[in-house]
């Protein structure tokens, strides 16, 4: 579901690349550089965490349904170096979106087609949510113990509870990223096997699209007003109602 993404990007990437961080600088994310990169690098573990188990959950549920193809191909694993694109890794880095290797499936091998595709398709968002809330109460512990405090710290307590902070947001953020139902994603399967898409006449000109869209949607801001009143929402359920309960 997201290799004409990923085809599309490897296409030009450094034309497209260089597109989203000329965006990206224009939205102010990169007009502290010292700051951005700092607070990239407590993110990383919230990526490495949040791609890798996202992919792991499609291949865990793809080969749950019968389909080898998964095992097949390593992904029945956690190991970042199986899910991780170095180029998507990269995008997320500087643009502030990013993808891991897609999990091939093969859905001939499964019983109930449409809805083992569709259960397959939420897995990936599903495990991004359980991340979240389990990190949420690992931050909530941490807090507990070191208290609220070294949230604004810059000692070792408080940089590790940032990373907690951010392995929380940046879980919300791929969920919901993912569900936006627009090809290559996640959202665009759900919609697909809930409403039977496949049988439309206009089905197969979005999916073969699905990518260009999805970039002029990143290039325009159309995400972004989607992505963050949605990852604000809930990170903010989950810090008053778990975090700092």
């Amino acid at each position: 579901m997201r290799d004409n993404l990923k085809n599309l990007l490897r296409s030009g990437p450094g034309i497209i690349l260089i597109l989203l961080l000329i965006t990206n600088f224009l939205d102010g994310g990169l007009s502290n550089p010292k700051t951005y990169f700092f607070d990239m690098l407590l993110t990383l573990p919230g990526i490495i965490v949040g791609l890798s188990f996202h992919e792991f959950a499609h291949a865990f549920a793809s080969n749950a349904f019968g389909d080898p193809t998964p095992r097949m191909q390593g992904r029945l694993t956690v190991n970042p170096v199986k899910h991780i694109d170095p180029f998507g890794f990269a995008a997320l880095i500087f643009c502030g979106f990013g993808w891991g290797i897609p999990v091939q499936i093969d859905n001939r091998y499964y019983k109930h087609p449409r809805l083992n595709e569709f259960i397959v398709s939420i897995a990936g968002v599903s495990m991004n949510f359980i991340i979240a809330i389990v990190f949420a109460f690992i931050t909530r512990f941490s807090i507990n113990m070191w208290g609220r405090e070294a949230i604004l710290e810059d000692s070792f307590q408080g940089i590790i509870t940032k990373i907690f902070l951010y392995v929380v947001m940046v879980n919300i953020t791929l969920m919901v990223f993912n569900l936006i139902p627009v090809p290559p994603l996640d959202g665009f399967g759900l919609v697909t096997e809930l409403f039977n898409l496949r049988k439309t006449s206009w089905y197969s000109t979005v999916y073969q699209y699905g990518g260009i869209i999805l970039l002029l949607m990143l290039l325009f801001g159309l995400v972004s007003k989607i992505l963050h009143p949605l990852t604000s929402g809930i990170y903010s359920a989950i810090l008053n109602g778990i975090i700092l309960s």
